[in-house]
């Protein structure tokens, strides 16, 4: 059987890592037939590059490029240190309960930049006062609340299914009349709703988000995604926002001609 890396990643890079092992010992027996010894920091790394390369190999999404690089190593560098026994755990239980979405959507915690974020706020300004928006996975709600703040005859709405970063964001909702935070999965939401969507996940949902989009938002409402594109569905508007992360607000406006064209193919 095939793991399919949209829906196993943590799976696939638990895999990486054991044959990396495997690959890093037989090497360091090699090494040591031959007179060459290495330090434990060296093979971690050695094993880290091993594993990256293995869950490149298996279709990992690139953010997990880093993390199976340094995973071992950091492992390493912290023995020794007298932490606490349950610091570890306590660590990948917080990095769990924000990123639980990278687990099965291949969706890990982005924050809109505050670049971005202004000239989101550009572009519903050219909607008028009014209008309703909705956040597809809006992590710790900040962009979320402060357009709200904003825009205050608009309604917003976020979803978010990570633990913490639904709290977080549910609780800086509580004081803004015009803003509400719900524990919901994204592909529950009935996007003919909302006048404007507005999403920053990874390139892995995005076609499937573009059919839904396609099906259900009404002629006239607006899809933004922050930086992933739509494979055959040309944006609209891309609004450059030249920060470091190069950014880019891309805009579908549905019912035009390429709208059109998109659902006819």
């Amino acid at each position: 059987m095939r793991l399919n890396p949209r829906r196993f990643p943590a799976l696939l890079a638990l895999l990486a890592h054991l044959l990396a092992l495997l690959a890093t010992a037989l090497l360091l027996g090699v090494g040591a037939s031959l007179g060459i010894r290495v330090g434990g920091m060296t093979a971690a790394l050695v094993e880290g590059v091993i594993a990256a390369v293995i869950g490149q190999c298996w279709g990992l999404s690139v953010w997990w490029l880093p993390i199976n690089l340094f995973f071992v190593p950091a492992l390493l560098a912290l023995q020794g240190r007298h932490l606490p026994p349950l610091l570890p755990l306590a660590g990948f239980l917080l990095a769990l309960s924000l990123n639980w979405n990278s687990l099965g959507e291949r969706v890990p915690l982005y924050l809109t930049g505050r670049r971005t974020e202004r000239r989101l706020a550009e572009l519903l300004a050219t909607r008028g006062a009014a209008f309703t928006f909705m956040d597809l996975g809006c992590g710790l709600g900040g962009t979320l609340a402060r357009l709200a703040r904003a825009f205050p005859e608009a309604r917003f709405e976020g979803v978010e299914t990570a633990p913490l970063s639904f709290l977080i964001a549910w609780l800086r909702s509580l004081p803004l009349g015009n803003c509400r935070v719900r524990y919901r999965n994204l592909w529950h939401v009935e996007l003919g709703a909302w006048d404007v969507v507005y999403c920053f996940l990874s390139p892995a949902p995005m076609p499937a988000l573009g059919d839904k989009a396609r099906a259900e938002m009404r002629e006239g409402a607006w899809l933004v995604s922050n930086s992933f594109d739509i494979p055959q569905w040309p944006p609209s508007t891309c609004l450059e926002v030249d920060d470091l992360r190069g950014s880019r607000l891309l805009c579908w406006r549905l019912g035009e001609a390429g709208d059109r064209a998109a659902k006819i193919r």
